[in-house]
């Protein structure tokens, strides 16, 4: 049955203009005659699940979405030209027949069918029948392929709410990133350490991390030449020991090709995570801390993309490894290693010494002395290197001398002085991030060529103790700044500290005295990583603020986690407040998504994910 309503007019501009009788006629409307609708053209009908606008052009009626899909902008106040329609705002420009566009930083316009019946128009306002989950999927890799960061986070936001899970938009991102460049990028860095952090987070918080990890990778890259793929060696009944053998030779001489096809005959083999660990990670440590400390970092975010999107895909984002390990800087290469003190022979006499140290603690037990981190501190590079050896002999894991020159890492980061310059913040980064990252490796294989890493990781530790004179102070356990321990208090109060410059000590100490006044790790990383996603941050705050959540979560000494916190939270304040420009992005994507009219002024929490 017939239902009939009358449309009061509008002020102009608005959604729904002049009078209408609009009566429901089946899954039609009916907007009026022919000769009224032509004379009020563009004549806009809001019953209806959206706004639809009708135009009159060269004697024909076409009808679409009133909302242009770029950012919301009413399209009624636009023009159509040759068939043409353009939004004003932007100038988008859509086929005003099937409302596809010419521009792909829009996207298509909806079309509506519009009948003719005996001088009465009607209107077919059913919904064009799309599948969210496959439109803006395909919405996504139009968004990286032209690096447009507001299709990229519109695409994000609707696949979240349609279901779609944080790691499969990761394995999209991450085998967009392989196929679309030679090597391996910070954006797959950040993609892979956002996605870790992810499992901790909850609802809409996940969609700004995997927002910023897609734009990286988008904009890495832009321009660049595409992976070609090359096959692995048709002898398929190559010994593991000697692809292990050949791939570590080409490696050494910058051989990518040779070095691709064994990475390659090895995935092609079935050979394991727990193998491929062995095998990579034995060329990664035949040089020292290579290309500052990337490289291994760059190998365990690959390993732990692969846990996620699964290890079916290891053929297509391992080679990505090749051309950061056959062309990184090797440190052995560069004069702080070499002087004044002359830290090559030192390892190499320590590595010597690995298969001994690793035999001899057979069976044994090993607990971490309190004064363990002291040697590590030392000032003589003798005193850590003699440390990890008699830890070894004691019964130590591998694994767990990695997790220690990571504390210890993670301290230097805490007592770093504001004096030095901020650029000096990347090196004590470097090193807390290349050590968790060995550490988790060392979960997959503890292999002695893999353990020669520690030491490069210890050594690292003291080349860094510079960046502590004078050494920040550590926040102080009577100190308080009226946090406490609720979770809503550390929240507000960090992110509104964050909004200024300079407020790094503040921000070390709120952390820990949220912590030890027995707040919940939750809130914080929650505020930590919502304080991030508001920057433009470089791919090394990203690394930062993962690693310390990973470390945070493996320690069992209590105040080490604390300071662990501590040193992300001083990090990220260093870094802090920047243009916010990619944030301010996400949140128009996030108001289009709710339907809010972005070209008006924000109300205020319309942009709460």
């Amino acid at each position: 049955m017939a239902r009939a309503g009358v449309r009061r007019r509008s002020e102009p501009g608005s959604f729904g203009l002049g009078y209408s009788v609009v009566r429901e006629v089946g899954k039609m409307l009916h907007v009026g005659s022919l000769e009224e609708v032509r004379s009020r053209s563009p004549l806009v009908v809001s019953k209806g699940p959206v706004p639809i606008v009708i135009f009159d052009h060269d004697g024909e009626l076409h009808a679409v979405d009133n909302r242009c899909p770029h950012m919301g902008f009413p399209l009624h106040r636009g023009t159509v030209e040759d068939g043409i329609l353009t939004c004003y705002w932007h100038h988008a420009r859509f086929d005003l027949v099937s409302g596809c566009t010419f521009n792909l930083f829009a996207d298509d316009v909806d079309s509506y069918g519009v009948e003719v019946r005996d001088g009465e128009v009607y209107l077919d306002v059913t919904p064009p029948p799309v599948d969210p989950v496959r439109r803006w999927s395909r919405r996504l890799k139009e968004g990286m392929e032209q690096n447009l960061s507001l299709i990229v986070g519109k695409s994000v936001v609707v696949l979240h709410h349609s279901g779609v899970s944080h790691d499969e938009v990761a394995r999209q991102g991450a085998l967009y990133g392989v196929r679309h460049r030679r090597d391996w990028s910070s954006g797959l860095t950040i993609l892979s350490a956002m996605a870790n952090v992810c499992d901790l987070l909850e609802g809409t918080e996940r969609i700004p991390p995997m927002y910023h990890g897609l734009v990286h990778i988008a904009r890495d890259c832009a321009g660049r030449t595409p992976k070609f793929e090359i096959p692995p060696l048709r002898n398929q009944e190559i010994p593991a020991g000697h692809l292990k053998r050949w791939f570590r030779y080409f490696v050494e001489v910058r051989s990518t090709e040779g070095a691709e096809r064994c990475l390659l005959t090895a995935v092609h083999k079935g050979m394991t995570s727990a193998e491929l660990t062995d095998l990579v990670g034995a060329a990664a440590t035949d040089h020292v801390y290579l290309d500052g400390g990337h490289v291994i970092d760059f190998v365990n975010k690959a390993f732990e993309l692969l846990d996620r999107i699964g290890w079916e895909h290891a053929g297509r984002l391992l080679p990505a490894l090749i051309r950061p390990l056959c062309l990184a800087v090797r440190s052995e290469e560069r004069n702080p290693w070499r002087h004044p003190i002359d830290l090559v022979p030192v390892l190499r006499q320590a590595v010597a010494q690995i298969p001994e140290a690793l035999e001899s603690g057979q069976g044994k037990t090993w607990t971490k002395p309190q004064d363990f981190t002291d040697a590590l501190f030392s000032d003589d590079p003798h005193t850590p290197i003699e440390a990890l050896l008699g830890a070894l002999r004691g019964g130590a894991r591998p694994v767990q001398l990695a997790q220690a020159v990571a504390c210890a890492a993670a301290l230097r980061i805490v007592r770093f002085h504001v004096q030095n310059e901020l650029a000096d913040w990347i090196a004590v980064l470097h090193t807390f991030t290349y050590s968790n990252a060995l550490h988790q490796l060392l979960k997959r294989n503890q292999s002695p060529d893999l353990t020669r890493g520690v030491f490069h990781g210890a050594m690292r530790v003291y080349l860094d103790r510079f960046f502590n004179i004078p050494p920040a102070r550590f926040p102080s356990t009577r100190a308080s700044d009226g946090s406490g321990a609720e979770g809503n208090s550390i929240r507000s109060r960090l992110l509104t500290l964050m909004n200024h410059q300079q407020e790094t000590d503040r921000a070390g100490q709120m952390v820990w005295s949220y912590l030890e006044g027995g707040g919940s790790e939750g809130p914080l990383i929650s505020a930590l990583t919502e304080s991030l996603m508001r920057e433009d941050a470089n791919f090394h705050t990203f690394q930062m603020l993962e690693a310390a959540v990973r470390q945070f979560g493996e320690s069992e000494d209590r105040e080490e986690r604390n300071l662990v916190m501590v040193g992300a939270a001083r990090y990220l304040a260093a870094h802090a407040p920047t243009q916010r420009a990619m944030n301010q992005t996400l949140r128009v994507a996030v108001r289009l998504h709710r339907g809010d009219p972005v070209y008006e002024p924000e109300t205020e929490g319309a942009a709460t994910f």
